[in-house]
Protein backbone atom coordinates (compact mmCIF):
# COMPACT_ATOMS: atom_id res chain seq x y z
CA UNK A 1 0.00 0.00 0.00
CA UNK A 2 1.38 3.49 -0.96
CA UNK A 3 1.58 6.30 1.40
CA UNK A 4 0.41 9.68 0.43
CA UNK A 5 0.74 13.05 2.14
CA UNK A 6 -0.38 16.11 0.96
CA UNK A 7 0.62 19.99 1.52
CA UNK A 8 -0.03 23.30 0.38
CA UNK A 9 2.92 24.97 -0.33
CA UNK A 10 1.61 28.22 -1.83
CA UNK A 11 -1.64 29.89 -4.07
CA UNK A 12 -1.56 32.70 -6.28
CA UNK A 13 -2.88 34.33 -9.08
CA UNK A 14 -1.78 32.40 -12.35
CA UNK A 15 -0.60 35.51 -14.69
CA UNK A 16 -1.26 33.74 -17.92
CA UNK A 17 -4.40 32.14 -17.94
CA UNK A 18 -7.45 32.81 -20.63
CA UNK A 19 -9.68 33.56 -17.50
CA UNK A 20 -9.25 33.89 -14.18
CA UNK A 21 -7.32 31.04 -12.22
CA UNK A 22 -5.24 30.97 -8.82
CA UNK A 23 -2.65 28.30 -8.73
CA UNK A 24 -2.13 26.24 -5.83
CA UNK A 25 1.42 24.46 -5.92
CA UNK A 26 1.23 21.16 -4.10
CA UNK A 27 3.91 19.13 -2.29
CA UNK A 28 2.66 15.10 -2.82
CA UNK A 29 5.45 12.76 -0.72
CA UNK A 30 5.43 8.70 -1.06
CA UNK A 31 7.11 7.48 2.54
CA UNK A 32 6.54 3.83 1.44
CA UNK A 33 9.22 3.71 -1.23
CA UNK A 34 6.86 2.95 -4.14
CA UNK A 35 7.79 4.32 -7.39
CA UNK A 36 4.67 6.38 -8.32
CA UNK A 37 4.17 5.93 -12.32
CA UNK A 38 1.30 9.00 -11.68
CA UNK A 39 -2.08 10.37 -10.48
CA UNK A 40 -5.17 11.62 -11.33
CA UNK A 41 -5.64 14.01 -8.56
CA UNK A 42 -9.43 15.34 -7.90
CA UNK A 43 -9.50 17.80 -4.73
CA UNK A 44 -12.56 19.74 -3.31
CA UNK A 45 -11.78 23.33 -2.06
CA UNK A 46 -14.06 24.03 0.68
CA UNK A 47 -13.69 27.59 2.60
CA UNK A 48 -14.36 27.32 6.52
CA UNK A 49 -15.89 31.29 7.13
CA UNK A 50 -16.37 30.12 10.75
CA UNK A 51 -12.66 30.25 11.47
CA UNK A 52 -11.88 34.04 11.03
CA UNK A 53 -13.14 37.36 12.52
CA UNK A 54 -14.64 40.21 10.91
CA UNK A 55 -15.07 43.77 10.83
CA UNK A 56 -18.39 46.00 10.54
CA UNK A 57 -17.50 46.63 6.89
CA UNK A 58 -17.25 42.81 6.08
CA UNK A 59 -20.09 41.54 8.23
CA UNK A 60 -22.64 43.95 6.15
CA UNK A 61 -21.20 42.65 2.89
CA UNK A 62 -21.98 39.11 4.60
CA UNK A 63 -25.93 39.94 5.30
CA UNK A 64 -26.86 38.01 2.32
CA UNK A 65 -24.86 34.86 2.74
CA UNK A 66 -25.51 34.43 6.42
CA UNK A 67 -27.80 36.87 8.04
CA UNK A 68 -27.23 39.08 10.63
CA UNK A 69 -24.12 38.38 13.33
CA UNK A 70 -26.56 36.62 15.72
CA UNK A 71 -27.46 34.16 13.33
CA UNK A 72 -23.90 33.52 12.57
CA UNK A 73 -23.08 30.76 15.21
CA UNK A 74 -25.81 28.44 13.26
CA UNK A 75 -25.17 29.81 9.87
CA UNK A 76 -21.37 30.38 9.59
CA UNK A 77 -20.31 26.76 7.75
CA UNK A 78 -17.89 25.54 5.52
CA UNK A 79 -19.05 25.85 1.79
CA UNK A 80 -17.71 24.32 -1.35
CA UNK A 81 -15.75 26.17 -3.48
CA UNK A 82 -14.03 23.92 -6.24
CA UNK A 83 -14.29 21.29 -7.87
CA UNK A 84 -10.38 20.77 -9.59
CA UNK A 85 -8.22 18.21 -10.98
CA UNK A 86 -4.69 17.68 -12.20
CA UNK A 87 -2.43 14.94 -13.30
CA UNK A 88 1.03 14.05 -10.94
CA UNK A 89 3.97 12.95 -12.94
CA UNK A 90 5.72 9.70 -11.63
CA UNK A 91 7.86 10.25 -9.04
CA UNK A 92 9.47 8.37 -5.45
CA UNK A 93 9.35 10.20 -2.54
CA UNK A 94 8.67 13.44 -3.04
CA UNK A 95 7.61 16.01 -6.19
CA UNK A 96 5.50 19.44 -6.15
CA UNK A 97 2.84 19.76 -8.67
CA UNK A 98 0.56 22.73 -9.89
CA UNK A 99 -3.02 22.50 -9.16
CA UNK A 100 -5.10 24.93 -11.38
CA UNK A 101 -8.47 26.90 -9.65
CA UNK A 102 -10.35 28.33 -11.85
CA UNK A 103 -11.88 31.20 -10.50
CA UNK A 104 -15.60 33.48 -11.10
CA UNK A 105 -16.29 36.90 -10.05
CA UNK A 106 -20.20 36.77 -10.30
CA UNK A 107 -21.74 37.65 -7.31
CA UNK A 108 -24.55 35.27 -7.55
CA UNK A 109 -22.01 32.68 -6.79
CA UNK A 110 -21.34 32.43 -3.16
CA UNK A 111 -17.89 31.88 -3.31
CA UNK A 112 -17.08 35.34 -4.68
CA UNK A 113 -19.96 37.12 -3.28
CA UNK A 114 -18.48 35.88 0.50
CA UNK A 115 -14.95 36.38 -0.72
CA UNK A 116 -15.65 40.50 -2.49
CA UNK A 117 -16.68 41.12 0.93
CA UNK A 118 -13.21 40.54 2.90
CA UNK A 119 -11.05 43.83 3.23
CA UNK A 120 -7.84 41.92 4.33
CA UNK A 121 -6.69 39.54 6.74
CA UNK A 122 -6.53 35.21 5.39
CA UNK A 123 -9.11 32.86 4.16
CA UNK A 124 -9.35 29.49 5.67
CA UNK A 125 -9.51 26.53 3.21
CA UNK A 126 -9.84 23.23 3.40
CA UNK A 127 -8.15 20.89 0.43
CA UNK A 128 -9.90 17.25 0.49
CA UNK A 129 -7.92 14.78 -2.23
CA UNK A 130 -9.19 11.85 -4.17
CA UNK A 131 -8.18 10.15 -7.15
CA UNK A 132 -6.13 7.10 -8.75
CA UNK A 133 -2.56 6.15 -8.38
CA UNK A 134 -0.91 4.56 -10.79
CA UNK A 135 2.13 2.07 -9.92
CA UNK A 136 4.12 -0.57 -10.04
CA UNK A 137 2.65 -4.27 -10.28
CA UNK A 138 3.11 -8.04 -10.73
CA UNK A 139 1.41 -7.86 -14.07
CA UNK A 140 2.78 -4.04 -14.75
CA UNK A 141 0.26 -1.61 -13.39
CA UNK A 142 -1.04 -1.09 -9.95
CA UNK A 143 -3.88 1.14 -9.48
CA UNK A 144 -4.69 2.53 -6.16
CA UNK A 145 -7.11 4.84 -4.79
CA UNK A 146 -6.34 8.43 -3.14
CA UNK A 147 -7.68 7.78 0.65
CA UNK A 148 -10.55 9.85 1.04
CA UNK A 149 -9.44 10.84 4.62
CA UNK A 150 -6.13 13.17 3.06
CA UNK A 151 -6.40 16.52 2.99
CA UNK A 152 -4.44 19.55 3.71
CA UNK A 153 -5.11 23.31 5.05
CA UNK A 154 -4.03 26.84 3.75
CA UNK A 155 -4.58 30.05 4.56
CA UNK A 156 -5.36 32.19 1.51
CA UNK A 157 -4.65 35.78 1.99
CA UNK A 158 -7.50 37.88 0.35
CA UNK A 159 -4.90 40.67 -1.34
CA UNK A 160 -4.33 37.29 -3.75
CA UNK A 161 -7.69 37.30 -4.64
CA UNK A 162 -7.80 40.91 -4.98
CA UNK A 163 -4.96 40.76 -7.13
CA UNK A 164 -6.32 38.06 -9.58
CA UNK A 165 -9.77 40.24 -10.05
CA UNK A 166 -7.68 43.16 -10.60
CA UNK A 167 -5.67 41.36 -12.84
CA UNK A 168 -8.83 40.69 -15.09
CA UNK A 169 -11.34 42.80 -13.70
CA UNK A 170 -9.89 46.13 -13.21
CA UNK A 171 -12.44 48.51 -11.22
CA UNK A 172 -15.22 46.42 -12.65
CA UNK A 173 -17.67 44.19 -11.53
CA UNK A 174 -20.60 41.72 -12.74
CA UNK A 175 -24.27 42.21 -12.28
CA UNK A 176 -26.81 39.81 -13.86
CA UNK A 177 -30.59 41.05 -14.98
CA UNK A 178 -33.42 39.56 -15.89
CA UNK A 179 -33.59 40.00 -20.01
CA UNK A 180 -36.70 42.22 -19.55
CA UNK A 181 -35.12 44.05 -17.35
CA UNK A 182 -31.78 44.51 -19.62
CA UNK A 183 -34.26 45.77 -22.42
CA UNK A 184 -35.81 48.46 -20.08
CA UNK A 185 -32.26 49.67 -19.52
CA UNK A 186 -31.49 49.62 -23.32
CA UNK A 187 -34.09 51.48 -24.22
CA UNK A 188 -33.85 54.08 -21.36
CA UNK A 189 -29.59 54.05 -22.63
CA UNK A 190 -31.09 54.53 -26.44
CA UNK A 191 -33.76 57.41 -25.36
CA UNK A 192 -31.30 59.58 -23.22
CA UNK A 193 -28.39 59.48 -25.31
CA UNK A 194 -26.30 57.84 -23.05
CA UNK A 195 -22.46 56.31 -24.44
CA UNK A 196 -21.92 53.88 -21.07
CA UNK A 197 -23.44 51.57 -18.82
CA UNK A 198 -21.56 53.73 -16.36
CA UNK A 199 -23.63 56.41 -17.74
CA UNK A 200 -26.96 54.94 -18.06
CA UNK A 201 -26.78 53.61 -14.18
CA UNK A 202 -25.26 56.80 -12.64
CA UNK A 203 -28.41 58.93 -14.51
CA UNK A 204 -31.14 56.36 -12.94
CA UNK A 205 -29.07 56.75 -9.71
CA UNK A 206 -29.09 60.55 -9.90
CA UNK A 207 -32.94 60.23 -10.43
CA UNK A 208 -33.75 57.85 -8.11
CA UNK A 209 -31.68 60.34 -5.41
CA UNK A 210 -33.92 63.60 -6.22
CA UNK A 211 -37.32 61.37 -5.97
CA UNK A 212 -36.27 60.27 -2.95
CA UNK A 213 -34.76 63.83 -1.40
CA UNK A 214 -38.51 65.10 -2.79
CA UNK A 215 -40.70 62.30 -0.80
CA UNK A 216 -39.14 63.38 2.26
CA UNK A 217 -38.52 67.09 1.68
CA UNK A 218 -40.80 69.22 4.56
CA UNK A 219 -43.61 69.92 2.24
CA UNK A 220 -43.91 66.71 1.21
CA UNK A 221 -44.07 65.44 4.89
CA UNK A 222 -46.26 68.22 6.02
CA UNK A 223 -48.87 67.41 3.35
CA UNK A 224 -48.26 70.91 1.40
CA UNK A 225 -49.33 70.70 -1.92
CA UNK A 226 -46.93 73.56 -2.74
CA UNK A 227 -43.70 72.81 -4.79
Amino acid sequence: MIALAFEVVDIQPEPYAAAPQLTATLRVTESSGAAVHAIALRCQVRILPQRRGYTPDEEAGLLDLFGERGRWPTTLKSFLWLQCSTMVQGFTGETEVRLPLPCTFDFDVSAAKYLQSLRDGLVPLELLFSGTVFTRGEAGFGVEQVPWNLEASYRLPVEAWRRLIDQYFPNTGWLRLDRDVLSGLLQYKAAHGLTSWDATMESLLANATAVSAESFSPSALSGDPRP
